[in-house]
């Protein structure tokens, strides 16, 4: 027999719980180690890349990298500008820039969705009716003004960018694992134009608004364009398996469980504002949605990829969180009276949730 504070005389020695600590830190220092030569290994495709984006963009670097970010990512992505800011341009020579199929829809208020994803046609000679594939077919995707097109036909793209699926009568065909969409949107346009359902903008990775260069950038387009030597050629410099298995890298990526928990904290600030010490309750009519939750880990990992690190920073956060939230805060009338934008609300955010 022994007391209550004496131990038996064959029990085994109580574990030291700083040793458990020291090995588990060892263990996950080695795991970001393992994660970064993993880094070093799969992004040799990304230099190449951005020389040869930089052959056609002069200057737009946050465009850029963010057109990276999509790629790493896999999710689709959503650009705002004025005309004349290089965002088709962008996009057509990443497409050109690795060797993947592309398709560039011009959409208009006339289209139908059949004009998107395709239709079923009457086969006389078969005496049946044969599936004709639509553009969505194609592993980049260009939406070039898709706020022109109506709201059926802009709906006729939430299958395909959710699932990576396409339903065509009573058949169902899969997209490419590469499939990715880029749509762009003029701003200022009010005539004949169609805002994005909030379903749809919803499922837009990133909200990336294109903005005017710099005066030194414009001086050296000009200079471009004075130029008489033959036209540019973008080389393809990356193939869809070395952008696959550098997504695959990107999951492996360390994210500490405080920077998570900034990530929540974050997002529940839009929803629940006075918790946060924040008096913009009656500027946001609805927070931002779980998909700014995961989506803000994601975008936070690939931007540690594109730095060449195996671990997560708060500053990743900081740095994805306007482009993934901006369009997932809807504002309320009063916000909108007082000048009042999701940006504005967003960057008091970071200002004000404590940082770990």
């Amino acid at each position: 027999m022994f007391t209550k504070n004496q131990k038996p005389e064959n029990a085994p020695p109580v574990p030291d719980a700083s040793v458990d600590v020291t090995i588990q830190v060892d263990e996950t220092y080695r795991s970001i180690q393992q994660v970064g030569d993993e880094i070093a290994a799969t992004s040799t495709w990304l230099a190449p890349l951005r020389r040869e984006i930089g052959k056609m963009i002069i200057g737009q670097e946050h465009l850029v990298e963010r057109l990276l970010v999509g790629i790493l990512s896999g999710g689709h992505l959503l650009l705002e500008g004025l005309p004349g800011l290089a965002k088709t341009r962008a996009v057509k020579t990443l497409a050109l820039a690795i060797q993947s199929d592309f398709n560039r829809i011009q959409f208009t208020p006339d289209m139908l969705p059949a004009d998107i994803i395709g239709t079923q046609i009457y086969n006389p000679q078969q005496t049946s009716f044969e599936v004709k594939k639509g553009p969505i077919f194609s592993s980049l995707i260009l939406a070039d003004e898709i706020n022109r097109a109506p709201a059926k036909v802009q709906s006729a793209l939430l299958e395909a960018m959710q699932e990576k699926q396409v339903t065509i009568g009573d058949h169902t065909f899969g997209l490419p694992e590469l499939f990715l969409v880029l749509a762009t949107q003029n701003p200022i346009e009010q005539e004949g134009t169609y805002p994005l359902p909030e379903a749809q903008i919803d499922r837009f990775l990133l909200k990336i608004v294109v903005d005017y260069p710099t005066m030194s950038q414009e001086r050296q387009i000009l200079d471009e364009q004075e130029s008489t030597e033959s036209p540019i050629n973008v080389i393809p410099v990356a193939r869809p398996e070395d952008i696959l298995a550098s997504r695959k890298t990107v999951h492996k990526i360390y994210m500490d469980d405080k920077i998570k928990d900034y990530i929540v904290s974050l997002v529940f600030a839009t929803r629940e504002p006075q918790n946060f010490k924040l008096d913009y309750q009656d500027y946001i009519e609805t927070g931002a949605s779980p998909r700014a939750t995961i989506n803000l880990k994601l975008v936070a990992k690939c931007l540690a990829y594109l730095a060449g690190r195996g671990y997560v920073t708060p500053d990743d956060v900081k740095d994805a969180a306007l482009d993934v939230m901006r369009h997932r805060i809807r504002v309320s009338y009063e916000a909108e009276a007082e000048g009042v934008t999701s940006e504005d609300i967003i960057r008091k955010l970071l200002d004000t949730v404590p940082v770990p």
